[in-house]
């Protein structure tokens, strides 16, 4: 009975999936396993600022639905970008999965790539891919059209470290989509960089 009823959900979460739902349905995954609210003390971010809002997406990356729903709005965000995209992924650790996930559902025959960038470049690069050092998985070339995945998105500080570094090897940098964004300023420096933040959901959405 239990079996029965894992295949049952599976063929649920395999059917097609409306975008408005699909949001709504993402948004209440992330605050059931993702947000924490104090009241009292605040929690110290990864950028260093302290915040009465906590989310911690990588629960929500590892959900089978949630990872569904993830892979649903991405592809939607990415199929709306005029010109295409070629590459998708981020920085190590929080654009691991999320690459994986925007990968596995781009469905047998997409051209699309994948890569992981790690905070610190180390080693020699890709010795079959050609990367530079710091740039893991398919090969990335002068002239791609990239996505930027994050999950969590404050400052931005990170991800446009990350677009710099993509551009510097010849890469056009098109878009960020976040799972996230906590409205604290990180899409205004996107805007100022010329990449345009796409966040799947916002704080507002929670708080």
């Amino acid at each position: 009975m239990e079996g029965r009823q894992r295949r049952t959900a599976g063929r649920r979460m395999a059917e097609s999936t409306g975008i408005d739902d699909a949001r709504a349905r993402l948004i209440e995954k992330v605050r059931s396993l993702a947000y924490l609210r104090a009241d009292t003390e605040e929690f110290t971010l990864a950028s260093g600022r302290t915040s009465r809002h906590f989310f911690d997406t990588k629960p929500v990356m590892c959900d089978p639905e949630s990872a569904h729903l993830l892979g649903v709005l991405i592809h939607h965000t990415i199929a709306e970008i005029e010109g295409g995209v070629d590459v998708v992924g981020g920085l190590e650790l929080g654009a691991v999965p999320l690459t994986g996930i925007a990968i596995a559902k781009a469905g047998i025959g997409s051209d699309l790539r994948g890569f992981i960038m790690r905070k610190e470049p180390k080693g020699r690069g890709g010795r079959k891919t050609g990367n530079p050092p710091g740039i893991e998985g398919s090969t990335i070339q002068s002239g791609d059209r990239v996505v930027i995945l994050e999950d969590v998105t404050t400052t931005g500080g990170s991800a446009l470290k990350a677009a710099g570094r993509l551009r510097a090897i010849g890469c056009e940098v098109v878009a960020c989509i976040s799972i996230v964004d906590r409205e604290e300023g990180g899409k205004e420096a996107f805007e100022g960089a010329g990449i345009p933040l796409i966040p799947l959901s916002s704080l507002s959405d929670y708080a």
